[in-house]
């Protein structure tokens, strides 16, 4: 990987660095920081990455099923579009926030340089808890939320998808609401408004199961470099959501053992050293009841936090929420590959122990990004009027995940750095040649 100079004609800046250390978008702006000290990039590209382009905040009334209106806090971050549309997810959460907000639409900046996307990176969403909501007020909030966003998106410029909370019926009334509050004969035309709609209304195959998906290919190219064979591999999931799930059942499929598991309401493990969890029937049997607890198979006991986190696993997938890997769990951590399957999961402290250890460190932004991956494939196939199969789908996703996975490989032998680092570097770099090439207006 070359290094790209900074021109002569584009005066240096300060990079603005928040330094709260409780700020998760500190958090990500170090990261990007010590990518760039590595490549030695421009300090404009460090100022320009260290803030997001644009913030909005919208408080807007809903009227709940007993007849009161509430008032919501709703945020849409785009942070960097040098590549092209904002694109990333839209969460509903009660700890939604401005500062999670910006740190998510930077990592989605740097997974979609990293994928070599032709996006840049947004985020947003909701400061509420969806499961306190019935359907209706759901749907309601979701529809006067993208009222509120009004021109802040739009199918070529800034496209949400689902995150935390949300999933393709609120995606699908996100594009409803959108196209009923655009005139003209092309309205029909902007279903690409969002993606990650179901596929009645011009989702794409495979998009479900895509971030779990482009996990396993990750493994698959790069556990060789850790001396580990894929087949018969160990790994243990924080989380069993949507990634978390899909992420075990494909590994599964592939002849690797679910060992361990841990959720919001405990921990199960196998009794026996060589007994695993059946992934499938895990799944199966969250969806049918939102979680872990009540999963009856024989030879798997409840084990608590301490005890799930020190078990021997050759890979870790934390697939949960951000920042929930501390200190004390990166000194417990048995194992010789953590993967991120969730976006940082890792606190500061715990990157250090984890790198001290040398635990191979595999970053979200590589990791996770079969999500907005596939959901650049279900835009591109709105843009054009046709459907994937599915065989297509996860060919084309393979390409993508398999080529940034060899980028980052490159990039820490040229640099002699951990992977995690390297995964920075490559996508820093990307963006570094486009600012080269274009300037910065006027």
């Amino acid at each position: 990987m070359a290094i790209t100079p900074q021109p002569t004609d584009l005066p240096p800046a300060e990079p603005l660095t928040p330094k709260d250390p409780e700020s998760l978008f500190a958090m990500a702006v170090d990261a990007v920081n010590r990518a760039c000290d590595v490549l030695n990039a421009p300090d404009y590209v460090r100022a320009i990455l260290g803030q997001p382009k644009n913030e909005f905040i919208f408080n807007f009334p809903v009227q709940l099923d007993d007849g009161h209106y509430k008032i919501f806090k709703g945020y849409r971050i785009q942070h960097n579009n040098i590549l092209g549309p904002y694109k990333g997810g839209m969460r509903y959460h009660p700890e939604m926030s401005l500062d999670d907000g910006k740190a998510l639409a930077l990592w989605m900046t740097m997974k979609c340089a990293l994928m070599r996307l032709p996006y840049g990176g947004a985020k947003g969403g909701v400061k509420v808890n969806p499961r306190e909501l019935s359907v209706n007020e759901l749907m309601r909030l979701t529809r006067r939320f993208t009222a509120a966003l009004g021109e802040t998106i739009g199918p070529d410029h800034d496209i949400p998808a689902p995150d935390v909370g949300t999933n393709s019926q609120i995606m699908d009334w996100m594009m409803d609401t959108y196209l009923n509050t655009h005139e003209g004969s092309e309205r029909q035309a902007l279903k690409h408004v969002v993606t990650g709609k179901s596929l009645p209304c011009g989702g794409s195959e495979g998009r479900d199961k895509a971030t779990g998906q482009g996990i396993v290919y990750v493994l698959q190219e790069l556990l060789p470099e850790f001396l580990i064979n894929f087949e018969g591999m160990r790994f243990s999931l924080l989380g069993f959501g949507n990634v978390g799930a899909h992420t075990a059942t494909v590994l599964e499929s592939l002849g690797a053992k679910l060992v361990a598991v841990m959720d919001h309401t405990g921990g199960i493990r196998s009794q026996h050293a060589d007994g695993f969890i059946r992934a499938k029937e895990l799944a199966d049997h969250v969806a049918k009841t939102g979680s872990i607890k009540g999963y009856d198979q024989s030879g798997l006991e409840s084990i608590d936090s301490e005890t799930f986190f020190r078990t021997p696993v050759d890979v870790f997938i934390p697939a949960a929420m951000e920042r929930m890997i501390t200190k004390q769990i990166a000194e417990w951590l048995d194992c010789k590959v953590l993967a991120e399957g969730g976006n940082g999961p890792c606190t500061p402290e715990a990157d250090a122990i984890i790198a001290y250890r040398n635990i191979g460190h595999l970053p979200a932004i590589l990791c996770n990004s079969g999500g907005v991956t596939v959901s650049y494939f279900e835009w591109v196939q709105n843009k054009a009027g046709v459907r994937w199969e599915l065989d297509r789908v996860d060919a084309e996703l393979k390409k993508v995940i398999v080529n940034a996975a060899r980028r980052v490989r490159l990039a820490a032998q040229q640099f002699s750095i951990d992977m995690s680092t390297a995964a920075y570097v490559t996508a820093i770099d990307h963006i570094n040649k486009a600012y080269i090439q274009r300037g910065i207006f006027p």
